[in-house]
């Protein structure tokens, strides 16, 4: 496992700021303090637009008009996913910034590879996070626009993934990230936390 916890800086690398720069690569290394503010930014732009505004905008958060045990049922049932799921976001923002040292935005990635907490389980926790966090909503409030809504953004994340963020991580990490996407699935959950 990759860890950035009480690691020191190389003699290579000059502040400049709040980030500093190694003279053997152009990127730019982000400070914790930076990193929690651009992360922040960030989960307020994505994951706050993706699975919260967006579906206001489909399903005008409107509840059934009837308070039958089935639909009380639903609401309790959606409500604990998307609880869940807001948890399960910010325990991997702040991940980013603590182990990471970036943060998940592709502008600023992170300065080692996160593979600790919920990424010894799954690949891309945030992602299903928001997919689960837009189903629980389909379940509060019955909306089958949500439902779709929530296979599109997964199809597009998992398209992403593929095309952009596998190969970067590669390149970036190499034989680490390697090791890592062979021993934890990108979508369904390990039932055991991955101990590399």
């Amino acid at each position: 496992m990759v860890e950035a916890h009480g690691l020191p800086e190389p003699p290579s690398r000059q502040a400049v700021g709040c980030f500093t720069s190694s003279g053997a690569s152009s990127l730019a290394v982000m400070r914790r303090p930076a990193a929690a503010l651009a992360t922040g930014a960030f989960f307020l732009v994505a994951p706050c637009v993706v699975a919260g505004l967006v579906p206001w905008l489909i399903s005008g958060w409107q509840l059934p008009g009837t308070a039958s045990t089935v639909v009380v049922v639903r609401v309790v049932a959606g409500a604990i996913l998307v609880l869940g799921s807001v948890l399960v976001l910010v325990r991997n923002f702040a991940r980013f910034v603590m182990e990471g040292r970036g943060t998940p935005a592709p502008i600023a990635p992170p300065e080692q590879l996160v593979v600790g907490g919920d990424y010894r389980y799954v690949r891309n926790p945030m992602y299903v996070a928001i997919v689960a966090a837009v189903l629980g909503q389909a379940i509060i409030f019955g909306s089958q626009s949500l439902l779709i809504y929530a296979v599109a953004i997964w199809a597009v994340m998992a398209t992403f993934v593929r095309a952009y963020e596998e190969p970067t991580l590669l390149r970036r990490f190499g034989g680490s990230y390697e090791r890592y996407r062979s021993n934890v699935r990108a979508w369904v959950p390990r039932l055991h936390p991955w101990q590399g």
